[in-house]
Order: structure tokens, then C-alpha cells, then sequence
């Protein structure tokens, strides 16, 4: 391939379709690059966890790389719409209609229900997994600080962790799970449970896309735990021809 690409009006250099390779055969791992708030912390904890990681929106970059993850905060609406302004949401379905590893944190994992309530104001979500974002029913929120998680049988995400900790900042979560469509040669979702006021989601693992409630980077030696055990989950994934 030779010579610059016109792609939906924009002129794409050839050698950017190529997947990003690290120099030292680390896992490679973009951190999506939307307007969400203290993704530092995110792209140290997933750099000392073992990838080579880099922050940013570039579809090349987003669909490319062994992992993706979708940080998130503040409010659902919010999110939805920075998320849409770099076509984040066509992208992040794009990898996991490819099989391709994307692991979202906080209000990342909320926007992959289906709604989100706030304020008395009901927003559309991702729908990759029915449900809805709801006020927790506790007598203190946000419910922030360390909490206890209850592990289903056979996760890899929390293998090693599964008695830990982990640290949670949120006011809003998903309540009830009624997600019971399987598909063929693919096992059933793996749902972590926690509790504040009622149970809630604390974590997803379903094939290719993983999601935590609680901050791994703020959790610790659990949290840093959790993410190599994301990371090395990576090493085995087959590249995509990075077309956007």
C-alpha cells in the first residue's frame, strides 16, 4: 500500500493502519482519550501492570491496539455524549463485535446498559447489557471508599483477588441483572455482586468485554492484581487489519 489514504474525508497515513508495536513485546494498550477525568492514574497502574500504553482517540490507535480501556466519571448523559464526539461508541463496538479485549472502569461500565437515571432524567446507553443505572438506596452516598466483592466461580478478571477490597466512588449503579441470552460457543457472563444500600454490579466479564464499577487503579495491590490479570490476557489476541 503506497501513497496517502482518503478515509470519510480525512487523509490517513498507510503506515498508521499497522498495529502499534511495543519495542519491548509488551501488550499494547490504548486508554480512550474522551474528556474523562484523571486517566494518569489509569495509564501508570496499566503500565506497571505490564503493557505499553498510550492515550488517545485515534480510531487507529482505538482499534488496533491488544487492549482498550474506557475510563469514566462524573455523570452517565455526560459521558454518553463526550464518548460520541470522538465516535467512541461506534469504535468501542466495533472491538467487541471483533472479539477484541476492552475493559471500562466506573461510569465506563455504567454506560454499557442500557440507560441511566440521574436526577430524575432517564439517558440512553450503550445497550450492550440490558439494565438501568439507578440512585443507590442508601442512607450515604456517594458510596465511596473500600468495599468487599462477591466473586462468581471460574473469573479470571478477580483470580487471586477474589477475597480483596476494592475502592469505590459512585452514587449510581445497576441493581438488577436479567441479562440471559447466550450466545453459541461463547459462556455466559461472569457478574461480580457488592453492597451499599442494596446489591449492585461490581464487575462484568462477558467474552471480550470486561467492566469494574470500583477503580482497579485507586484499589491497591488487589486493584494492581486484577489488572495483570487483565493485561495477560492480551498477549494471546490476534491483530485486526485496523480499519476504521
Amino acid at each position: 500500500m503506497n501513497g496517502p489514504i482518503v478515509r470519510e474525508g480525512a487523509v490517513i497515513d498507510p503506515a498508521a493502519l499497522k498495529k502499534p508495536a511495543s519495542p519491548e513485546g509488551k501488550p499494547t494498550v490504548t486508554v480512550l482519550d474522551y474528556g474523562s477525568g484523571n486517566v494518569r492514574s489509569a495509564v501508570r497502574a496499566l503500565e506497571r501492570a505490564g503493557a505499553e500504553v498510550i492515550l488517545s482517540a485515534k480510531p487507529a490507535d482505538v482499534l488496533n491496539a491488544d487492549g482498550l480501556v474506557v475510563p469514566g466519571v462524573g455523570a452517565f448523559e455526560t459521558v454518553m455524549r463526550e464518548l460520541k464526539a470522538v465516535d467512541g461508541i461506534r469504535l468501542i463496538g466495533r472491538r467487541v463485535a471483533g472479539g477484541r479485549p476492552v475493559l471500562a472502569i466506573c461510569v465506563g461500565l455504567q454506560v454499557l446498559f442500557e440507560a441511566g437515571v440521574e436526577h430524575g432524567t432517564e439517558a440512553e446507553g450503550m445497550g450492550e447489557w440490558p439494565g438501568k443505572v439507578e440512585l443507590l438506596p442508601a442512607e450515604v452516598v456517594p458510596h465511596m471508599g473500600w468495599n468487599t466483592v462477591k466473586v462468581p466461580e471460574g473469573s479470571k478478571l478477580f483470580a487471586g483477588v477474589e477475597d480483596e477490597r476494592f475502592y469505590f466512588v459512585h452514587s449510581y449503579g445497576v441493581q438488577d441483572w436479567t441479562f440471559d441470552v447466550v450466545q453459541p460457543r461463547m459462556a455466559p457472563p461472569l457478574v461480580t455482586w457488592s453492597e451499599h444500600g442494596a446489591p449492585f454490579i461490581a464487575a462484568v466479564e462477558n467474552g471480550p468485554l470486561c467492566a469494574t464499577q470500583f477503580h482497579p487503579e485507586k484499589s491497591g495491590d488487589a486493584g494492581a492484581r486484577l489488572l495483570r490479570n487483565w493485561v495477560n490476557t492480551l498477549r494471546k489476541t490476534p491483530a485486526t487489519d485496523g480499519s476504521a
